[in-house]
């Protein structure tokens, strides 16, 4: 004992500096939602992996519930298959020259092998990173619709910044009238389930159960499923609509998703790069 107060009392001043330094660097970090998930979900290729390993497990234990979800997402995607054949007879010039529109999107899939839903802002993390092509911003769905955005990218593994996140915003629109706004998650319910529709005219007509997909003026192409309406209402001392929406992804179960690769991306942002220039 006397020999440990003895060490403590030699080296005071170096203890007390790691102490005070983890302290705030914990402090940092549960504070600061982007340190946060730089530091537990994509820049530490040791936790994805452990991640990976513990997903690995649940996943077996969950094998059922997958082949379902995969069965029903192979179901839709042959339902969709004559609808292609038919446009694709009705427009054969399309069809053979202009192989860059047809072409414009890809979908990477990845495996989910972390997932928070109970956070004010939350994150996924996937099991594909900058070796398959993955970039920051690129868009993010599941088989059943809208996921979120790619936030970090390591060359293995990327996190995802979730759609039901404060920071998210996703261009959306109701699907009779095309009327548009932003998709917003949080505005003090933090429930997995729902999210907002804002910047919505109030002179636009909405029905409950209407759809509501992505417009396709930001990082998804445009009809991809978002949810379905199943409140409104006015906002207090403004022109637009409060619509809440039910979302079609279940979060709590998410397995695989789909990462958007935009073909048309990069010229997208130097023609756009030009009107800042003026």
């Amino acid at each position: 004992m006397r020999n440990l107060w003895i060490f403590i009392s030699k080296y005071n001043a170096i203890i007390l500096f790691f102490v005070f330094f983890f302290i705030s660097l914990g402090i940092l970090i549960n504070n600061n939602s982007y340190q946060r998930a730089s530091s537990w979900n994509s820049s530490n290729e040791l936790v994805a992996k452990q991640y990976q390993k513990i997903n690995e497990f649940k996943n077996y234990l969950r094998l059922r519930e997958i082949n379902d979800s995969l069965a029903t997402e192979n179901s839709r995607l042959h339902n969709l298959l004559p609808q292609l054949d038919s446009a694709s007879l009705s427009n054969q010039t399309k069809k053979i020259t202009d192989t860059v529109y047809r072409q414009q999107y890809r979908y990477l899939t990845a495996e989910v092998i972390n997932n928070s839903i109970n956070q004010k802002n939350n994150y996924l993390t996937i099991n594909k990173g900058s070796n398959d092509g993955i970039k920051q911003g690129m868009g993010v769905i599941g088989p059943n619709g809208v996921v979120g955005i790619v936030l970090n990218v390591s060359p293995k593994y990327a996190t995802i910044q979730s759609l039901l996140h404060n920071d998210t915003r996703i261009s959306a629109s109701l699907s009779t009238t095309k009327a548009f706004g932003s998709l917003v998650w949080g505005e003090g319910n933090f429930n997995s389930q729902f999210a907002i529709l804002q910047d919505v005219p109030n002179h636009i007509k909405v029905k409950k159960g209407e759809k509501v997909i992505t417009s396709g003026y930001s990082l998804f192409p445009a009809g991809i499923n978002i949810g379905r309406v199943v409140e409104t209402d006015l906002k207090g001392g403004n022109n637009f609509l409060n619509i809440k929406v039910i979302l079609s992804t279940n979060f709590a179960s998410l397995s695989y998703v789909y990462v958007i690769t935009d073909g048309g991306a990069r010229e997208k942002e130097q023609l756009e790069s030009l009107n800042k220039k003026e």
